[in-house]
């Protein structure tokens, strides 16, 4: 493996727990093996890695872009994540504020809904 694969490695499990990280590894086949190491070097290994804006920001922005893209099913493996990147459930509110300005308020309202649901499981009070 490379130097980016290992460190993309470290950040993912600094930033989404070891137990997602296990758990993904566990179901990793031949034919999404590829896949899983271009998004730990890539992702993981060079955007999350870099501290040119911090693991917050990184956070705030990756759940604005997936609630705007309307990529909604990994919403709650970032918001689980937020616990680990600092970024406090009205930090999320806020991003999901400003995807109801730039991107519509459908698609914040689903974002909410689902953090909402997520904080709920993971037992943090909002």
């Amino acid at each position: 493996m490379t130097n980016r694969y290992d460190g993309g490695m470290q950040t993912r499990r600094q930033v989404l727990g070891d137990a997602h990280v296990d758990r993904a590894e566990a179901n990793k086949v031949g034919f999404d093996t590829p896949f899983q190491t271009m998004i730990t070097e890539g992702a993981w290994g060079t955007l999350w890695s870099d501290d040119t804006i911090t693991r917050r920001e990184r956070s705030m922005l990756t759940l604005a872009l997936l609630a705007a893209t309307g990529n909604f099913e990994e919403i709650p493996m970032h918001i689980r994540a937020t616990q680990n990147t600092g970024a406090a459930p009205q930090d999320v509110l806020q991003t999901f504020m400003h995807v109801a300005v730039y991107a519509g308020v459908p698609a914040a309202n689903q974002a909410i809904k689902i953090a909402k649901q997520t904080y709920a499981e993971m037992g943090v009070e909002i």
